[in-house]
């Protein structure tokens, strides 16, 4: 199948913004949302407790830069999505939110220049599995690698696949079952019908590999149910007695 471009994922989450806007239970379609919520959040804080400044990838309505600053008051925030629509309201909530500088970045993360070393936090959820080929998954893991300063972190919350199809077929069948459960089998198969369009997820494993090739002196999963994940990368911070390796 020829996947969705950009312009076409755009025109999707421009009217789907009140789906994005619950900061309870996050986006519904996701199995355990709030809880990837607020283990992320917990793990940011807990990892960065000094941080100042925030990076939310495929923001959304701005959920988890929300629960991010429930921990950490006062961040700056930058807001990242692909929807004007989204980014206008995630601008809304993250405001009210915080006494930081709230700045609005419309585009798509292969493009957009993010410069070295700017972020504590980083947070990606749900749009990583929008990348395609496996030369792009390493140019983003790099890049966000980049723009985090000496021990900022990256946490992704994601879809994902995995390599046997056999566990893949199982694993695809509990969460087409939670899906009929949340609301019927039509809804099931629509979220089924835009994943086959638009997305192209991979294994958790590849992507802990990723984040270790591209520099992460750590990696953590913090949740993992299903076909989804919630997981991260922290970078090293120029010292030779902190956590983790040598």
């Amino acid at each position: 199948m020829i996947k969705s471009t950009p312009g076409q994922i755009r025109e999707r989450f421009d009217a789907d913004v009140e789906r994005f806007s619950n900061l309870e239970t996050g986006q519904s379609a996701t199995i355990d949302a709030p809880l990837s919520l607020a283990l992320i959040a917990g793990a940011a804080a807990r990892v960065n407790p000094g941080a100042t400044a925030l990076l939310d990838v495929g923001c959304g309505a701005g959920n988890y830069a929300l629960k991010i600053l429930e921990r950490l008051p006062g961040l700056d925030v930058t807001l990242i999505d692909l929807s004007r629509p989204m980014l206008d309201r995630a601008v809304d909530r993250v405001s009210r939110a915080t006494a930081g500088r709230v700045t609005s970045l419309q585009g798509d993360i292969r493009e957009l220049p993010l410069g070295g070393s700017q972020f504590d936090i980083i947070c990606a959820a749900a749009v990583l599995h929008h990348l395609r080929g496996e030369a792009e998954w390493h140019r983003v893991f790099a890049k966000l690698q980049v723009a985090l300063k000496a021990g900022g972190s990256l946490w992704i919350s994601d879809l994902i696949e995995h390599s046997d199809s056999r566990v893949q077929s199982l694993m695809w069948e509990r969460y087409g079952a939670y899906l009929a459960g949340l609301k019927d089998a039509a809804y099931r198969d629509r979220v089924f019908d835009y994943i086959a369009r638009e997305d192209s997820p991979r294994p958790l494993m590849f992507q802990l590999d990723l984040l270790r090739s591209a520099g992460f002196r750590q990696v953590e999963v913090l949740h993992k149910n299903g076909c989804f994940a919630a997981f991260g990368g922290i970078k090293d911070d120029g010292t030779r007695d902190g956590p983790g390796p040598t």
